[in-house]
């Protein structure tokens, strides 16, 4: 994982380079907030952060397939085939069908948070979005689950 340098602007194609820049100006102050929190959240992260450079994604995928099964089994759900890739924004998605897909960068966070996220994409194959119904399945289950999901947001800003 490299550390990023500068910031990179994204406009439309008809966008001229001095309006994009001219933009990004007008944002510095914010840019400069953000970038020292973001490193901030690495420093924070850190062991995660060199994990993550010699991740192993066989034994990533050993490693979630396993806590997979075991909240699987301990909330009684029947989960569908499980993928593990290193996606680029997201820690994990679930199909209608049931198939689980988890991010390999999970298996370098603190256990706790995986488990958040895995038990989210458990939850998911019941409860399709993020209303009312997902949040009270999810918090049934791992009271304190908000507050993961709190703690997670720092090894995101850390990891990606």
């Amino acid at each position: 994982m490299r550390a990023s340098r500068g910031v990179r602007v994204a406009v439309p194609w008809r966008v001229s380079f001095e309006d994009a820049r001219r933009i990004a100006l007008t944002k510095a102050a914010w840019i400069r907030r953000t970038m020292a929190h973001v490193e901030r959240a690495r420093g924070r992260c850190r062991e995660s952060v060199l994990a993550a450079e010699a991740l192993d994604r066989r034994a990533s995928r050993a490693v979630l397939a396993g806590r997979l099964d075991a909240l699987a089994r301990e909330h009684g759900f029947v989960p569908g085939r499980l993928s593990v890739r290193r996606q680029g924004t997201l820690w994990g998605s679930a199909s209608r069908t049931g198939r689980i897909q988890l991010n390999a960068l999970l298996a370098v966070v603190p256990p706790d948070l995986a488990d958040y996220v895995i038990l989210h994409e458990l939850v998911h194959t019941r409860v399709r979005g993020h209303g009312r119904a997902f949040w009270s399945e999810m918090e049934r289950r791992m009271p304190d689950a908000r507050r993961r999901q709190t703690r997670l947001r720092e090894y995101s800003l850390a990891l990606f």
